[in-house]
């Protein structure tokens, strides 16, 4: 099955609700102010943010008054061009080797599963990889991760529950140091995102890293789970105030109808959507292509 079918099925439910207040609209309203607020309200319903959407529809309505057009068709492919551009504003995740990619995140939203699912996703792409198991408060976390390492066949470095996150990092950096791995992928506790001491937590598991692996490129990817919407927006806003966030990995899109929040996500905030998860299999993961991800939702 190609990248774009396992897209337009994740985002069914997000593309039946889109798709049938357009043709709603479409079929009541012409062009005209009461046609362009009612496109803002159904963008802002899809969790597009209220910034966003007043951009994109003010853009849509000077060049379709510009060039006179009344066509559902041409005003479609107005909108979709709007989207991939907010979609592509910020810029995308280039993986250079050695790389260490520290994956964030709260509680819940397949942040396990995603690590496991990018390991086996990085090792298919011919690169050696490591995970260190960073997450160290919750109970069975690393038995969880040891798994899907073994799934996606990679190696593993872990403590004892209860350990010291920043020394698994540095244990697991000295290992891909040692042995010259292309991808060290560091897993870290779910965490609400409005605790201070945990917060500090992920800055001192960044000092590890620059400190001790200042060759490697370093990335920061935080998880979320679609469904949760605007709420999304706000863990994206705080984790990259704390740690300047580099990239997204998406989940759970198949259970939203409110898609829309990814676009303010890459337009406002600056980061870019790097993989998204396409199902509960090892290999439901794909990195993000923008164009892909707008003809799926029409």
């Amino acid at each position: 099955m190609g990248l774009f079918r396992k897209i337009k099925e994740v985002l069914i439910k997000t593309k039946n609700g889109l798709a049938s207040k357009l043709n709603d609209l479409f079929s009541r309203n012409k062009l005209g102010d009461d046609f362009y607020e009612e496109l803002e309200d159904i963008l802002i319903s899809s969790d597009v943010s209220v910034n966003t959407t007043l951009e994109i529809v003010e853009n849509i309505k000077d060049i379709a008054i510009e060039e006179k057009c009344r066509d559902k068709e041409y005003v479609i492919s107005l909108l979709k061009d709007e989207l991939f551009d907010a979609l592509t504003f910020a810029e995308p995740l280039e993986l250079e080797s050695p790389a260490v990619l520290m994956v964030i995140g709260v509680n819940g939203v397949g942040k396990t599963t995603s690590i496991g699912k990018l390991a086996n996703l990085l090792t298919k792409e011919k690169k050696s990889v490591v995970i260190a198991a960073a997450d160290t408060f919750r109970a069975a976390a690393s038995d969880q991760l040891s798994v899907w390492a073994d799934r996606a066949k990679v190696r593993i470095v872990k403590h004892s529950e209860g350990a010291d996150p920043s020394a698994v990092v540095y244990d697991a950096v000295a290992s891909a140091k040692a042995k010259k791995t292309d991808v060290l992928i560091i897993d870290t506790a779910g965490r609400l995102h409005v605790k201070a001491n945990l917060m500090e937590e992920l800055k001192k598991m960044s000092r590890v890293v620059e400190r001790e692996f200042p060759e490697a490129n370093f990335y920061k990817l935080i998880v979320l789970d679609a469904t949760t919407g605007q709420n999304a927006y706000n863990q994206v806003e705080t984790f990259n105030e704390a740690i300047n966030l580099d990239g997204i990995i998406l989940t759970k899109l198949d259970g939203t109808a409110k898609g829309g929040f990814i676009v303010s996500l890459s337009k406002e905030l600056e980061v870019p959507v790097c993989y998204v998860g396409t199902g509960e299999k090892i290999d439901d993961i794909e990195e993000f292509d923008a164009r892909e991800f707008v003809d799926a939702l029409f």
